[in-house]
């Protein structure tokens, strides 16, 4: 590779060793154990040859992705790094959930019964005997997201109960982008409470169910409320185009 267009590791490193610092106090702060928070670095739009360097140079080995034909590529292009885990992150077109099924250890946007439906049918074809998933729940009723409502929840569950293949570890949320992060705490919160009164009911297999919310700008704040993953992009890779 040529040295101009090779990715800096040690800035790429030294991010990923902050945001984990910033994971740990905000764990602790609250009296949770850090290890209980898991960092999914979003290396959707970054090149292959970035999340190498963040497995390698950063130790990093969960990644999120926001399409499907982008990971694709990135998925097949590193299957020589280890233990490597790719989320789905992002809205999943049905017309993608094949390949979905194919390429992911964890579908974050599962939001309605069709879905769960369309995906449990590919797992029998494709013969993936589970794939887990999350919930994603709509609290701001944003036209611009996706998500199931909190009224759509209890028919999304009963289906998740019945399906043998697909299995719900939790719930998942992208709630509306505010500069100051407190006016984002209230949904973090509820989200929380949600997945608590699901967890009560075994909703998630006798498991603690996952929380996965909580992004570059207010993650500290999603931990704080509970959260289990944190979807982090710019605070690990940099701004697009800046990581040299």
């Amino acid at each position: 590779m040529d040295s101009e267009a090779r990715p800096d590791g040690s800035d790429l490193r030294a991010r990923a060793v902050e945001v984990m610092a910033r994971i740990e106090r905000a764990a602790r702060r609250v009296g949770r154990d850090p290890a209980a928070v898991k960092l999914v670095a979003v290396s959707k739009t970054h090149p292959a040859a970035l999340v190498r360097e963040a497995a390698e140079s950063a130790g990093l080995r969960e990644f999120g992705e926001n399409r499907v034909q982008e990971a694709e590529g990135k998925i097949a292009e590193l299957r020589d790094v280890p233990e490597l885990r790719w989320h789905l992150i992002g809205h999943l077109q049905p017309n993608k959930a094949r390949k979905a099924v194919r390429l992911f250890d964890l579908i974050h946007t599962v939001d309605s019964a069709s879905l769960v439906e369309r995906l449990e049918r590919i797992c029998v074809e494709e013969g993936r005997e589970r794939l887990e998933v999350l919930a994603q729940v709509d609290l701001a009723g944003e036209a611009t997201k996706s998500g199931a409502t909190e009224a759509e929840l209890p028919a999304l569950f009963e289906l998740f109960g019945r399906s043998s293949r697909v299995r719900c570890k939790g719930l998942m949320t992208l709630p509306p982008f505010f500069e100051e992060v407190e006016r984002v705490r209230p949904f973090f919160r509820r989200l929380r409470e949600l997945r608590d009164e699901w967890e009560a009911r075994g909703a998630f297999g006798g498991e603690a169910g996952e929380l996965s919310m909580g992004m570059s700008h207010d993650y500290e704040a999603a931990i704080e409320e509970g959260a289990t993953l944190v979807r982090v992009g710019t605070a690990v890779f940099g701004e697009r185009g800046a990581a040299r």
